[in-house]
């Protein structure tokens, strides 16, 4: 069944570092990310920020189970979305559902996410964050070991927002990169960008099975 045309939504360009909506603004609309990098965060009551998800094409976020926002989103690159009218997604149960087949896939990522800040040491943080960048290795269904086994990784974050991201400080991040490093698993050559030079020596080291 295709969607009406009020179903669709509409796309919109962002740029970089903007914020799309605050925590506790109305929410009214509902984005479903086309392209680009989005994380959502939240400010605790001295400052601090918990980055709680990155958001990557295909991902959907502004959903929301009471009238207001519940954490903050800021582009981390130019992106692109479709942007949904909150009350019409509620209104549309195929519009609810496809949005909704997005979600099931995040979810999983969001319990990778508590057991990497509940129980993950700060390089295994540092190493399953770069491995998040590298498709189709390291989790189900991956094929292990191949001819070129090295990627060039593109960061979208800086080392505050990756911190922030992994609860730890700048520092600890800085240093763990430093090691990864040391033990010739990733090149830095701009803060950026980094070359992963074994994925199956920075998977091994990501504390999962």
């Amino acid at each position: 069944m295709s969607l009406r045309p009020e179903e669709e939504g509409h796309q919109q360009r962002f740029g970089q570092h903007v914020h799309l909506f605050c925590e506790g603004d109305d929410a009214k609309r509902i984005y479903e990310l086309i392209n680009g990098a989005v994380m959502l965060y939240k400010l605790l009551p001295d400052g601090r920020r918990q980055v709680v998800e990155l958001i990557g094409p295909g991902g959907v976020f502004g959903i929301s189970a009471i009238p207001v926002y519940e954490c903050s989103a800021e582009t981390l690159v130019f992106s692109q979305a479709v942007v949904h009218e909150r009350a019409v997604v509620e209104r549309s149960s195929e519009l609810f559902r496809r949005l909704s087949a997005h979600l099931q896939t995040q979810f999983c990522a969001m319990h990778e996410h508590a057991v990497l800040l509940g129980r993950k040491t700060a390089l295994e943080r540092v190493a399953s964050f770069v491995m998040h960048y590298v498709p189709g290795r390291g989790g189900y269904g991956c094929p292990g070991p191949r001819g070129d086994n090295s990627f060039n990784v593109k960061l979208s974050m800086t080392r505050q927002e990756i911190a922030d991201y992994l609860g730890l400080t700048i520092e600890t991040v800085s240093r763990a990169f430093s090691e990864l490093r040391r033990r010739g698993i990733v090149a830095i050559d701009r803060q950026e960008q980094v070359l992963v030079k074994d994925i199956c020596r920075i998977c091994k080291l990501t504390g999962t099975r």
